[in-house]
């Protein structure tokens, strides 16, 4: 009789376990797609695991039941997969066994700019340089923008991306874009309106702000003294924008930089450039629709970072010569200060400016 018994548990144990199986691999998705990252070497008992942390299977133990019934508990698939929760069983095993749902990820930072976003799509996406370059010069995505230069510089927003295998470069640079899109809030029209500027002339501004700022509470500030220079038709004299102009990263920008010829020139040309110099992030955004209620109209940075903001020439000197008396004397390598009015103090250099910002 309790042989019986123990058959009859048995068999009730294996029906329910059978149920569970059944339902499991049939799975029902539900939610957004979730990362897991599966390392090269991985054991299937460590897949399974990164599997239930991120709540893409409810059991590992029978997970690996399951598979090894299948004979599909070997020849993982090292890499990066968009998995949505619930995932059947069967999809999330040929998934990890023929790399089905592998992405590409990529991160942008703000303030990066196409000469360093190109070739990070190339290597993402293992993609020919032309394509990219052609991708980021899509006249579609220029038009819908309505961006008055020649590539999409400025609009191909920072962020962590995780692109299918198989991405195009017009489909990453589409999605970058669209980024850009989402993020763009509605009553910022509005806004565009109350400053008689373009959306253009914001994310231009912007991305100075981003390569400018280095203390993230200054952006409102910065922001202020250009817009204030533009109101004042001074000409906004921005060191970044000579870099761009350059088309090179320079740990200092010297005397002769300031006159190349270029329409990204602030030095040489009034307003602001034709277009952005970076990818801004939203704090820049921000800071370049809002600026801060302040008369400056020149800073100066200090060896730490931060700036000193001052409304006359006079006391921009004052803050140069005062900077310059903390900071060891360096061997000179420009011209002799003179008496311009960059707001940067670009021609009343007390040391050599150094990027105090990662390469970009």
């Amino acid at each position: 009789m309790r042989a019986v018994r123990r058959r009859r548990g048995s068999l009730s144990a294996a029906v329910a376990i059978g149920a569970l199986l059944t339902q499991q691999a049939c799975g029902g998705q539900y939610g957004a797609p979730v990362r897991v990252v599966i390392p090269a070497g991985s054991s299937f008992r460590t897949a399974t695991d990164s599997l239930a942390r991120a709540h893409i299977i409810t059991s590992p133990t029978l997970f690996r039941f399951y598979a090894k019934a299948r004979g599909r508990d070997r020849g993982l698939k090292a890499g990066t997969y968009l998995l949505r929760r619930g995932t059947s069983w069967g999809d999330a095993l040929e998934a990890l066994t023929e790399g089905k749902g592998i992405v590409h990820t990529m991160t942008v930072p703000e303030g990066f700019a196409l000469t360093s976003i190109v070739p990070l799509l190339e290597r993402t996406l293992n993609a020919p340089p032309e394509s990219v370059a052609a991708a980021v010069r899509d006249t579609a995505l220029l038009h819908r923008l309505d961006v008055p230069t020649p590539t999409l510089e400025g609009y191909l927003f920072p962020d962590t991306y995780a692109f299918p295998d198989g991405t195009t470069p017009r489909q990453a640079v589409a999605e970058m874009v669209r980024g850009f899109e989402r993020r763009w809030k509605p009553e910022w029209d509005a806004r565009l309106s109350e400053l008689a500027m373009s959306r253009n002339d914001i994310v231009a501004l912007a991305s100075i702000i981003e390569k400018e700022a280095v203390k993230p509470e200054e952006r409102p500030v910065i922001s202020a003294v250009y817009h204030n220079r533009l109101r004042a038709r001074m000409p906004l004299q921005a060191d970044p924008t000579v870099q761009y102009a350059l088309g090179r990263h320079v740990e200092r920008v010297l005397y002769k930089d300031l006159d190349v010829e270029s329409a990204y020139n602030t030095y040489r040309h009034a307003g602001l450039p034709p277009g952005p110099i970076a990818s801004p992030g939203l704090p820049s955004i921000e800071a370049a629709l809002y600026p801060a209620n302040v008369p400056y109209l020149y800073f100066v940075a200090a060896p730490d970072g931060h700036h000193e903001f001052r409304t006359s020439f006079a006391e921009h000197q004052t803050a140069i010569r005062e900077i310059r008396g903390s900071t060891p004397r360096q061997p000179a390598a420009a011209a002799p200060p003179s008496s311009g009015s960059s707001p940067t103090g670009a021609r009343a250099k007390a040391t050599p400016k150094k990027s105090t910002k990662s390469r970009r």
